[in-house]
């Protein structure tokens, strides 16, 4: 996989939350004034792998009851409880950690800015 694309509705908060509080790194930050839209570029580590937009009145996209499409993004971690730690401390709540029934591992979701679900997935 190369990257994943997200529209957000809100370029500022969604930075913010992708950045500054789940600690993604910015590749690259454009601004295109044709499109009046931001592209944004984040690595994890030395990976490259989500592009945020912004459009000017993107339509919402429903996550919940779950529809057709991209469902959620999901990372991997080592630690859950640790994890749950981390991202309690920026003010994230994640979801009660559940077990994987098909392979015994930990998991957890959290919602970003738009109501997109992010897992955490124990390897």
């Amino acid at each position: 996989m190369h990257h994943i694309a997200i529209i957000c509705s809100d370029y500022a908060i969604s930075k913010t939350f992708y950045t500054e509080k789940l600690g993604l790194s910015i590749v690259r930050e454009v601004y295109r004034e044709a499109r009046d839209s931001y592209k944004l570029d984040l690595a994890l580590g030395e990976h490259y792998i989500i592009e945020l937009f912004s459009f000017p009145n993107p339509p919402t996209r429903p996550s919940r009851p779950e529809a057709c499409g991209l469902r959620h993004l999901a990372f991997q971690v080592k630690n859950m409880e640790e994890t749950v730690r981390q991202l309690a401390t920026v003010n994230i709540d994640s979801e009660p950690i559940r077990i994987d029934e098909f392979t015994g591992k930990k998991f957890t979701f959290i919602a970003d800015p738009d109501d997109l679900p992010i897992e955490f997935y124990e390897i």
